[in-house]
């Protein structure tokens, strides 16, 4: 028996997210329903090899043809998500339990004098509000503690109630602190309905204006040296926060409807469709949809719904959608035809929904990568790519070898470019470049700087010292903790240095570093339009350098400009070259600006760092304090003062560093 499975994805194309995945046979029935912490070292362990497999797990993965997941926030919801799947698919490898228990809930009695929050399996108890149902009877216990410490409310039973109202002493659970109800004696009984009211409202709804409210409250009793109450909201705010951060996958039993997220670019889009009945995910669909460039995301929705309710399916009662289409009305029409009765679209923007739509829509965005990644190593897609590149940009050959530049930088400082590399379609991050540009007057100047650097090292042996930049030597910052690919390349300005003072060390110097740049490339791509291009023309001309043809991507349209050109190559919406020119656009763009971002950090660091006393763990208060250094700068030195850790002779020897 063969070790490899023919369905196993690629190690890449797994999220390391938490998650419910699902191994389905032939016939697309469900097998086996498991969650996992981390998807993509739990999924790892079904494709070792068949010999060291359980054989139980070797029959259940021998017999799938398919494996697909779906990503959640937490393990909680991944708990949640995986035992309703169970229930929905009954999957025959998975272990079945049989318990005579219903789900447990959290139930507020409203229809109390005082009412109580407690935790039951029943759902008959008269005037009381439920929300779950939770997977596991801790879950509850977990959230009525913490919603005590922002709302404390009774939880003693209605015996004991009665017993402490009647002899005036507090109940039992009142004197270990678990009841704060008025037989605790510490709260009257319209103050205690108050707190029942936020009790609820939060749960229901939800909102993170509370939050923001004892935020508020927190911070003026600081102000005003309240320090007691600033603890208390402190709490409060802790507690409601860990609340939210629960389950987004298990809804009120009443809620039906169809989630939709929308993860797009200019080309595409990734649908993932949520299906929830009696508020249980009982289904996921997702597709990816190749769309036209001007493509409103009212046409998108609509083409989206029409995708999903043609043949047979039915439109729920209510749709949620990331945001309304302008033609909404008509579209509650169309889908009321369908359904014989009212359907409503909704935008969802705060809530439980809200909550539900963050988790589809991380679906979606891993569904647009894995597309995007799959489609990037398919052979025939790529050879295609590289042969209707050629033939579009009118070259000799196909680009076997492609180099794309883009310049990034942070209101004109810190300015740095990135060169990407692609092989036979396909990135070779072992010959990524990061440049660093000292000064600079706009994008282009930084572009033809950067190329005149790259190019310098193309140019023959017998060339190379007349090549060198003018009245510059070329130099290595080699960064200790990164690897020899990464090391910066840059420019040093000699003042009054001619052109001709470049000697035998120089060239020598450049010879060595050519292994760093070996492979001259077939297409130079930059991030840009014309203005870009007539740059990296300008550099190209004079280095010498013949054999490389030049073009740009100018983002807003996808149009591809080429020099001295007064109108831009069009490539078809949907091709295979289009995709390939933007992968290897957007992967620049990433590592620019990533790096780009580290520099800025690292500067920031560097800057506070020299000041005497003033180590990490100040350098992160200060900054979370005041933003930035720029804001730190313009400071007085009583305002520095102020923060914590930070004394009247620090914040002094502070002031007079950044003002020097």
């Amino acid at each position: 028996m063969s070790d490899a499975l023919s369905y196993r994805p690629k190690p890449g194309e797994i999220p390391t997210e938490p998650g419910v995945y699902r191994f389905r046979d032939a016939s697309r029935r469900v097998l086996y329903v498991g969650k996992a912490k981390n998807l993509r070292a739990r999924l790892s362990n079904y494709f070792a090899p068949l010999s060291s497999l359980h054989e139980r797990t070797r029959r259940m993965v021998t017999t799938a043809t398919s494996v697909e997941w779906t990503t959640v926030g937490t393990e909680i919801e991944a708990l949640q998500l995986e035992w309703t799947w169970i229930n929905e698919f009954d999957p025959p490898f998975n272990v079945q339990f049989k318990d005579d228990k219903s789900y447990p809930y959290l139930a507020v009695t409203l229809a109390d004098e005082a009412p109580r929050a407690l935790v039951t399996r029943t759902t008959g108890i008269k005037g009381a509000r439920y929300y779950g149902p939770y997977p596991k009877v801790w879950a509850v216990h977990e959230t009525i503690d913490l919603m005590l410490k922002a709302f404390p409310i009774r939880t003693c039973n209605n015996a004991n109630y009665k017993r402490a109202m009647q002899s005036g002493k507090p109940c039992f659970a009142g004197q270990i602190g678990r009841c704060f109800g008025p037989c605790s004696g510490k709260v009257g009984i319209e103050e205690h309905r108050k707190s029942v009211n936020e009790f609820v409202s939060f749960l229901g709804s939800q909102d993170r204006k509370l939050i923001n409210s004892l935020t508020g409250q927190m911070k003026e009793a600081a102000l005003a040296q309240d320090y007691e109450t600033a603890a208390r909201r402190r709490d409060q705010v802790k507690a409601l926060n860990a609340v939210l951060e629960k389950s987004a996958v298990v809804l009120r039993d009443n809620v039906d409807i169809d989630l939709f997220a929308i993860e797009q670019d200019e080309l595409a889009a990734a649908v993932q469709l949520f299906i929830v009945r009696g508020g249980r995910i009982r289904g996921v669909r997702g597709w990816v949809v190749d769309k036209e460039l001007d493509l409103s995301i009212s046409e998108l929705i609509d083409s989206i719904m029409q995708t999903a309710y043609t043949g047979d399916a039915v439109p729920p009662r209510e749709i949620v959608l990331p945001e309304l289409p302008d033609d909404a009305d008509a579209l509650e029409g169309w889908l009321g035809e369908i359904a014989h009765r009212k359907v409503r679209l909704v935008a969802a923007q705060r809530g439980e929904k809200a909550a539900l739509l963050v988790t589809a829509t991380q679906n979606a965005k891993q569904a647009l990568m894995l597309y995007k990644t799959r489609r990037s190593s398919d052979f025939v897609a790529r050879s295609k790519a590289l042969e209707d590149l050629q033939e579009a940009l009118g070259m000799d050959s196909a680009p076997l070898r492609m180099e794309c530049y883009d310049v990034s930088h942070l209101g004109g400082t810190n300015i740095v470019a990135s060169m990407v590399v692609f092989e036979d379609g396909l990135p070779r991050k072992d010959e990524y470049r990061r440049f660093g540009v000292p000064e600079s007057t706009d994008d282009t100047d930084s572009l033809y700087r950067v190329l005149t650097r790259r190019l310098v090292y193309l140019v023959p042996d017998d060339a190379t010292p007349e090549a060198l930049p003018t009245g510059g030597v070329i130099t290595v910052d080699p960064t200790a903790d990164r690897p020899a690919a990464d090391l910066m390349v840059t420019v040093e300005s000699v003042p009054g240095a001619p052109a001709d003072t470049a000697d035998s060390s120089d060239a020598a110097e450049v010879s060595a570093k050519r292994k760093k740049f070996r492979y001259q490339p077939n297409l130079l791509i930059v991030d840009g339009g014309q203005p870009q291009v007539a740059a990296a023309a300008r550099a190209l001309r004079e280095s010498g350098v013949e054999g490389i043809t030049l073009c740009g991507i100018a983002k807003r349209l996808e149009e591809i400009w080429l020099p001295d050109s007064d109108y831009p190559v069009i490539l078809p919406r949907n091709s295979d070259a289009l995709f390939l020119i933007q992968r290897i656009r957007d992967e620049a763009h990433r590592f620019a600006i990533t790096h780009q971002r580290a520099r800025r950090k690292r500067d920031i660091n560097t800057i506070l760092g020299e000041i005497p006393g003033l180590g990490p763990s100040r350098i992160k208060v200060l900054l979370a304090h005041f933003g930035s250094v720029a804001r730190l700068r313009e400071a007085s030195v009583d305002s520095i003062a102020e923060i914590r850790g930070i004394g009247p002779a620090l914040a002094e020897g502070i002031y007079r560093h950044l003002r020097a």
